[in-house]
């Protein structure tokens, strides 16, 4: 049976541009083959197992030819797989998808082309410029500029195109960029017309240069503008000062490692981007309902025995929701606990009290086990019963505590915390190159998996790759962790809360915008 094939557009670099159909193809896709300018993101929408092909092409090497491609493409679906093959922006402006399509029907294989949002309009407009505008321009031309300048020559007739249009847009053109600009001038275009060049436009590493016809070349080779980059000619240009946009963002330039589990990780993930910044998601932990059959016989015991506990102490949201799971598996009725305060570390865990309708005492002014104490200690009289649901990786220091002001407590690990996280390449790539600016730890166990799973993808010794980037923990025992670690921790969270952990890269990227 002959499997299908999706080209698939991936959009400019922002994972967010890719369309719908797009992503719901890389969700069922067996095989995924890619270039370079398909966002990393991406990739970790594939099913588990799923297998990735790099086929991208660098300025100075081709990993693979294309035919070689269309090649594959054909071979991979004759196996009965689904393949997606994605390519940067839109795969019919410039991504040779022709080819491809061609080869696929030739053999009888089904296919599919998915637009994508090309480069050739969205990266300008992160760069704060329209390619049309009712004043400066109505139409708009995209070029080739990979080409060498014989081959540019025969394709491209300057005396036509270089008036045209309004505003000209060109592809892949850096190393070209004389050529073009002598070109322009030559047929028509006046040396004063505006000209901006935007590198990774989109991504983190999002840089704009702008000049005139005149003097653009001299300003690429002063600034050693490497490809990739886009090309804009045309008075919209000057509506860059005005309009740029993306690089006001608080969080702009900056790519941000996601730790937490992938179950929680939505939230800085979404705020990470709202700001303008670039995160790369690499969970190193999963929470998963405890399979130890002592431990399971203990939670049933606790549980059972809701009606005798005089306080519950949560001490992180996830304790609440494994919490909740358990009474769910094991039919048990919340309202066995309507004789017990409820006492909650940090407004996070208020909160996921507060969404199944259970509203927590008064809040400890230190979001850790330390505030509980400090909050409740006139009330904790000895004898009374305390149940402390929590993950199996928990300090002890509460539970002892408690028990020697004299309660009785019932410690049950009502969730583990395991190692997750695929070995991932092109992290490594990054923080070798430098890439990769800052890393978040929400827990101590997001600290050492971090760097137990960069040593088993081939890291030695991972803390000089580290040395560079900033370490942004949520809370002090995280901080300690990674210091005891051997990383020098550079940013903390004045609350144990993803909005202030945010808050503190805020300001740090700030920071060294004034520099």
């Amino acid at each position: 049976m002959k499997g299908k094939v999706y080209l698939v557009g991936a959009g400019p670099g922002d994972a967010r541009l890719i369309t719908i159909k797009g992503m719901d193809c890389i969700k069922k896709a067996d095989v995924l083959v890619y270039d370079r300018l398909a966002s990393p993101r991406l990739l970790k929408w594939m099913p588990a197992g799923g297998e990735k092909i790099y086929v991208g092409k660098l300025p100075d090497r081709h990993t693979m030819k294309q035919e070689e491609i269309n090649q594959l493409l054909v071979d991979l679906a004759l196996q009965g797989k689904t393949v997606v093959r994605l390519k940067g922006g839109d795969p019919t402006i410039f991504g040779r998808v022709g080819e491809e399509a061609e080869l696929l029907r030739r053999n009888g294989i089904p296919y599919e082309i998915v637009p994508g949002i090309t480069s050739a309009i969205s990266v300008p407009a992160y760069a704060g410029i329209p390619v049309t505008h009712r004043d400066y321009a109505s139409s708009l031309s995209i070029i080739t500029g990979h080409e060498s300048p014989d081959k540019l020559d025969r394709s491209i007739h300057w005396d036509k195109v270089t008036n045209a249009t309004g505003t000209l847009v060109f592809l892949m053109g850096v190393a070209k960029i004389g050529y073009i600009r002598d070109n322009l001038i030559r047929h028509g275009r006046p040396p004063e017309t505006p000209v901006a060049l935007i590198r990774w436009g989109t991504r983190a590493e999002q840089e704009t240069l702008t000049g005139t016809l005149a003097d653009i070349e001299e300003r690429v080779l002063a600034a050693d503008l490497q490809p990739p980059a886009v090309i804009v000619v045309g008075e919209v240009v000057r509506q860059r000062e005005e309009l740029k946009w993306a690089e006001q963002l608080p969080l702009f330039g900056r790519r941000i490692v996601v730790t937490r589990a992938r179950s929680q990780a939505s939230e800085l993930v979404e705020r990470i981007e709202d700001l303008g910044g670039e995160p790369y998601e690499f969970p190193v932990i999963e929470t998963v309902m405890p399979q130890d059959a002592g431990k399971r016989e203990a939670i049933a015991s606790a549980l059972s025995r809701l009606p005798e506990y005089d306080w519950v102490f949560f001490t992180s949201p996830n304790g609440v929701d494994f919490f909740f799971r358990h009474l769910t598996e094991r039919r048990v009725d919340i309202r066995g606990l309507h004789g017990a305060r409820l006492a909650a570390v940090g407004p996070a865990t208020a909160e996921a009290l507060a969404q199944r309708g259970l509203i927590a005492e008064e809040l400890p002014a230190r979001f850790r086990a330390e505030g509980l104490i400090e909050a409740f200690q006139g009330e904790l009289k000895p004898g009374q019963k305390v149940l402390l649901p929590r993950g199996d990786l928990a300090r002890d220091w509460l539970p002892v505590k408690l028990t020697e002001i004299g309660l009785e407590v019932t410690v049950i690990d009502t969730y583990e915390t395991v190692v997750t996280g695929e070995d991932d390449d092109e992290l490594l790539k990054l923080l070798e190159e430098g890439r990769i600016h800052a890393v978040t730890f929400t827990s101590s166990s997001t600290v050492r998996n971090f760097l137990d799973i960069l040593k088993r993808m081939g890291t030695p010794d991972p803390l000089p790759l580290l040395e560079p980037v900033k370490i942004a923990c949520i809370g002090p025992q995280t901080e300690k962790t990674a210091a005891e670690a051997g990383l020098k921790p550079g940013l903390l969270a004045e609350e144990a809360t993803i909005d202030s952990l945010v808050d503190a890269l805020c300001r740090w990227n700030e920071d060294l915008r004034k520099l």
